[in-house]
């Protein structure tokens, strides 16, 4: 078994010296063509926004157009465009079967709301009840005010088991019980002094 280990770990290549210049060399060129793939790709997203930008407003100042198809493209294009609509108010939705031949399609919200406005305007229609309700139950609310009776009505004592004064209270809790306690304090004295 340990044969086996050996013959493994040295059949693997040692890594490399800690001062190894060529390996440091390496990782930073590597390092540095990275960064310049991102820093490319950054720049292209946002060229390919600023496209996207125009070429929205342009639609939304054409009026002739309700909605607008775009070749297909990759996710990350779809996403911006998307974005993009979201921001100018307008409905974007991706139609395509397979994320190569996937699509966006633009669509323009102002036809739908001046439908919607249009049907609404038509169906608002003053109601006017056949009756009226105070003399179909005014077997059960009666026909003198309700205002009338309301100013003789005065309220309970006591609701439930705490009476309406001291829901009136103000005071802290802490000044309630100091109050309590020299209550307390001068009924123990009261009680003394008579005992002597």
């Amino acid at each position: 078994m340990a044969d086996l280990l050996g013959s493994i770990l040295n059949s693997m290549e040692k890594p490399p010296a800690v001062g190894d210049q060529e390996s440091r060399r390496k990782a930073r060129e590597q390092a540095a063509r990275l960064k310049k793939m991102e820093d490319e790709e950054k720049r292209k997203k946002v060229a390919f926004r600023k496209k996207m930008e125009k070429e929205v407003s342009d639609f939304i100042q054409d009026s002739s157009q309700q909605k607008r198809k775009y070749h297909p493209m990759g996710k990350i294009e779809r996403n911006i465009l998307h974005d993009v609509a979201e921001v100018a108010g307008l409905t974007s939705f991706s139609f395509g079967e397979d994320e190569e031949s996937r699509y966006v399609m633009l669509f323009k919200k102002e036809q739908a709301a001046l439908e919607e406005t249009v049907s609404s305007q038509t169906k608002k229609q003053e109601a006017c009840p056949n009756s009226n309700y105070r003399d179909k139950y005014s077997h059960l609310i009666g026909t003198s005010a309700a205002k009338d009776a309301a100013h003789t009505l005065e309220a309970n004592r006591a609701y439930g088991c705490v009476p309406v004064a001291n829901k009136r209270d103000t005071r802290s809790i802490e000044e309630a019980m100091n109050e309590i306690r020299a209550k307390k304090r001068q009924k123990r004295e009261d009680n003394s002094s008579s005992s002597s």
